[in-house]
């Protein structure tokens, strides 16, 4: 599988975005435009809040004020198997949530 990055997370997790997966995020999420803001998020997140019903899932937020828009938190969700993560999407929000 191809892989647009992979990096550590603070918590030492590796998380990768695989190529199939930046093609879906810039497809459905247009305002999305570089994977650079992505690996940023990840490696050091504003925020990372872990749903309740997915406990093999975390948000990841980070704060871009150049945006234009009043959406500035960037949020990549990644999911984990077998100790690591892989980012399934992401897309901006106006906050954490």
């Amino acid at each position: 599988m191809s892989y647009v990055f992979e990096v550590t997370d603070k918590s030492g997790k590796r998380i990768h975005l695989s190529q199939e997966r930046w093609t879906h995020i810039r497809k459905k999420h247009p305002e999305v435009e570089n994977a650079e803001e992505l690996e940023e998020t990840i490696k050091e997140p504003d925020k990372i809040t872990f749903p309740k019903l997915d406990e093999k899932a975390g948000f990841y937020y980070k704060y871009f004020k150049h945006r234009p828009s009043p959406y500035k938190y960037l949020l990549v969700l990644v999911k984990y198997l077998n100790g690591e993560g892989y980012i399934v999407t992401a897309y901006y929000e106006d906050k954490i949530k």
